[in-house]
Parts: structure tokens; C-alpha cells; sequence
């Protein structure tokens, strides 16, 4: 029993220690290569944790060796930018000055509903507000709205605003139809078929994202083609 203890805590110690060495960093900010020095840890400190047959130091060694692995890396990407955007990759812009980057979306397989999700969660209905949206190393998506976009406080200018924010509704994403989403609108697809050629577009297959809001605001955005 004291054995169990004393290895057991050796290895948690070790292990926060090792986890302090790559920094202050929160799971969803971690780049690839420190997620996967946190899950190989977690695995190789378990085994000698369980199985008393193993000797301590066999189960450290491969430990420290990650450490010292992860150590390095670091140092080599803070020494240079080449090996720094190899080993983490670099940010891709997904909106550009208000225009969408479908291509990059599609190689970094970011869909409409996960993009709309995270503006939202950044409090932003509208996508025409949004100047730039950019997929950080981390998975996070950091978005820039337009200048003006973002007005003072109603409490602050003294004066009584209506609540006119409303959320758009999906009708056709990436070339396919939300029959759903149509019929909750009270909206026919020939209603959508003449808002499509109004755009210039033959099908809603052309269409890459068509939404409508609460007050009637159509967003139509035409689809690319693959590069």
C-alpha cells in the first residue's frame, strides 16, 4: 500500500511539474503538439501507477524524455519562425474585409454552422459585421467587426432602444436546402428559387450560404469553386 502511494505521487508531482513547463495554457488553447505531449503523459504515468511489476525509474525515463523533447521544440520555435509554422501551423483567415473564404473554411473543415456558432457566441448576428474572422493554432476563432458596428451603450447615450436583434435562419447551406428551416419561415421553394435568380444565380445549388432574419434581411453568398 505505501508503495502504490509513494509511486502514485511521484508520478503526479512529475507530472504537474511537467505541465508547468509548457506554461499557463487552458486545454482549448494548447497547440497540436502539446495536446498530444498531455494525452502520451497522462498514458505512460498510468502504467507504472497500476502495474508494481514495472520498476519506477522505467516508467520516469520515458516521461522525462518527453519533457525534454517538448523543451526543445520550444526553444527551436521561439529561434525560428519556419520551424515555429511547421511544427503549429499558422492562422487562416476565414473572413477577409467582410468576404468569406469558403476555400479555406473547406481545407480547414470549418462549416457555416460552426462559424455561425461562434459568432454568436462573441454576441454577433449578422455576418456583414464582421471584418475579419481568424481560426487561430488553437482551435479558437477570433473575431474583428467592422469599425462602428459595435455602438455605445444605449444607457450611456440616455435613450430607450427596442430589442430588434434577431438570429438568421439557415435556408441553404454549402448548395443544399433546409427544407426545414424553409417551412418554418412560412417560405416556399419557388419563393426561394426567385430570390435565388435575383441574386444572378440559376439553382440554390450555386449558393453557398442563404439566410433570412426575423424582419425579412436576406444574406446570399454565392458558392466558389474549388481551387
Amino acid at each position: 500500500m505505501a508503495t502504490a502511494f509513494l509511486r502514485t505521487v511521484i508520478l503526479y508531482f512529475l507530472i504537474m511539474v511537467g505541465l508547468r513547463l509548457m506554461g499557463k495554457r487552458q486545454i482549448g488553447e494548447l497547440e497540436p503538439s502539446e495536446l498530444v505531449l498531455t494525452m502520451m503523459l497522462s498514458d505512460l504515468a498510468t502504467v507504472p501507477m497500476q502495474d508494481f511489476g514495472i520498476p519506477l525509474f522505467s516508467g520516469v525515463i520515458p516521461i522525462l524524455t518527453l519533457l525534454s523533447l517538448s523543451m526543445l521544440l520550444s526553444q527551436l520555435s521561439l529561434c525560428s519562425i519556419r520551424f515555429r509554422r511547421l511544427l503549429c501551423g499558422s492562422p487562416t483567415v476565414l473572413i477577409d474585409h467582410g468576404k468569406l473564404q469558403q476555400d479555406a473554411m473547406r481545407k480547414n473543415r470549418f462549416t457555416i454552422d460552426e462559424l455561425l456558432e461562434e459568432l454568436r457566441g462573441q454576441g454577433i448576428s449578422d455576418l456583414n459585421d464582421v471584418k475579419f474572422a481568424i481560426l487561430e493554432n488553437s482551435g479558437q476563432l477570433s473575431i474583428l467587426p467592422w469599425p462602428g458596428t459595435q455602438p455605445l451603450p444605449a444607457k450611456d447615450l440616455s435613450v430607450k432602444v427596442s430589442d430588434s436583434v434577431s438570429l438568421p435562419v439557415i435556408l441553404v447551406n454549402d448548395g443544399r436546402l433546409i427544407t426545414r428551416n424553409l417551412e418554418q419561415c412560412g417560405k416556399s421553394v419557388e419563393w426561394l428559387k426567385k430570390q435565388v435568380q435575383r441574386q444572378g444565380l440559376a439553382s440554390y445549388r450555386d449558393v453557398f450560404l442563404l439566410t433570412i432574419d426575423s424582419g425579412g434581411k436576406i444574406y446570399c453568398l454565392q458558392k466558389e469553386k474549388s481551387k
